[in-house]
């Protein structure tokens, strides 16, 4: 009974990512599309997710760290990329070298403009303003010194400034005044970079939550500017409360599979796994999942779904995740005894943790860990493999 194919394995469909980025492209028009690939794509592949989304309509990759955006061309990705959280360690000359474009929030300027220096190139930069995150980017205070500085480092050949944005700290929450107060700021400050004599071309504030909400805000199209940075929404994931991916006409991309690795009979009272927080009611038939931390699924997520497609007899079916999860693996219950016997075909059965269609959602995994979906898939380790796939592989 020996199966083919990785033990563990992050199926990412390539068709459901197109199909997003198609959606997400449909919201927004001919504005500039920044696809957020960052943390190598959400945990889904960057490599081969670039190029992807480049085909399939994004007119530029967004990265966080300037590693990963040198990363990509190392392989043979061209495309415009933009890395915007740097450290003093930061490459900032290869990354001029390079053509990456680099964000700039306050101490980064110099560095990028000294490195155009030393490179005798001129740095493609976008300025980034902190309208109330409280993270990276320039606080309103310090812009008119920022911007004033970043036009003496344009006017002597050193940096262009192409862009200007921002990011937003609860645009999954539509209801909330804090995006419009974020957007209030966001324009004057891109008013004030232009009178400093600045011309940026490309104005972005927007994620997947104020992508997919804002043509039911008035501040709709201060929050598109002329361009978006969409992550989530490449993946097919939604990232509002309450509205899942088929309401956003999003297809999730990723299924996380393993295969059952052990079936057994045990009695009544039956302790499982460490701590032994779980016992059996009843006499009962427990399935082994070869997953476990070590793989990126959380430790806490006991509760959690296992849909499993057994080989005999016995019907498709989600069972939950009993006992604590541990490094390499985690228990379900199969609910009676009896179902050892090779007929019912649970030993070797795929099981999978979630993914699209009638599989669990990752949201549920979520919610048994108590977190949201942008962590659970970005966090799938890279001992699971990664396995790119199209609708005809299904």
């Amino acid at each position: 009974m020996l199966t083919s194919g990785p033990e563990r394995v992050a199926e990412v469909n390539l068709d459901a990512i197109v199909h997003n980025v198609r959606t997400i492209r449909s919201l927004i028009g001919e504005r500039t599309l920044i696809a957020v690939i960052k943390a190598d794509a959400y945990g889904h592949g960057a490599a081969g997710i670039a190029q992807t989304v480049l085909d399939a309509g994004a007119d530029a990759l967004g990265l966080v760290h300037v590693r990963e955006a040198l990363a990509l061309r190392a392989v043979g990705i061209d495309a415009p990329l933009m890395a915007w959280l740097h450290t003093p360690s930061t490459d900032f000359v290869r990354a001029v070298q390079e053509g990456i474009i680099l964000g700039a929030s306050g101490w980064d300027l110099e560095a990028i403009a000294y490195a155009a220096q030393q490179v005798g190139a001129v740095a493609r930069v976008h300025l980034k303003i902190d309208t109330g995150l409280g993270r990276n980017g320039c606080t309103p205070a310090d812009w008119p010194s920022f911007t004033a500085r970043a036009k003496e480092l344009q006017d002597a050949g050193l940096i262009a400034v192409e862009g200007i944005f921002t990011h937003l700290a609860v645009a999954d929450e539509p209801d909330r005044k804090e995006t419009d107060q974020q957007l209030d700021v966001f324009e004057n400050m891109v008013s004030q970079a232009r009178a400093a004599g600045l011309n940026p071309e490309l104005i972005h504030a927007a994620n997947t939550p104020g992508t997919f909400t804002a043509a039911d805000k008035e501040t709709g199209e201060i929050l598109l500017g002329n361009g978006v940075r969409v992550g989530l929404g490449l993946y097919g994931l939604s990232p509002l409360a309450g509205v899942t991916s088929g309401d956003l006409n999003l297809r999730p991309a990723m299924t996380v599979s393993t295969r059952v690795n052990s079936v057994k009979e045990v009695p009544a009272g039956q302790g499982v796994s460490y701590g032994l927080n779980y016992s059996t009611p009843h006499a009962t038939t427990l399935a082994l999942i070869p997953v476990g931390y070590a793989d990126g699924v959380p430790r806490v997520a006991t509760g959690a779904p296992v849909r499993l497609y057994p080989n005999g007899k016995a019907e498709p079916r989600t069972y939950p995740v009993v006992g604590r999860i541990a490094m390499d693996q985690m228990v379900i219950d199969l609910g009676e005894p009896g179902l050892s016997a090779p007929e019912h075909g649970y030993l070797g059965a795929r099981a999978v943790l979630f993914g699209e269609g009638e599989n669990p959602p990752v949201e549920e995994w979520a919610d048994a860990a108590g977190t949201i979906n942008y962590e659970i898939v970005t966090r799938i380790s890279p001992r699971v493999a990664r396995v790119h796939t199209t609708d005809k592989d299904a």
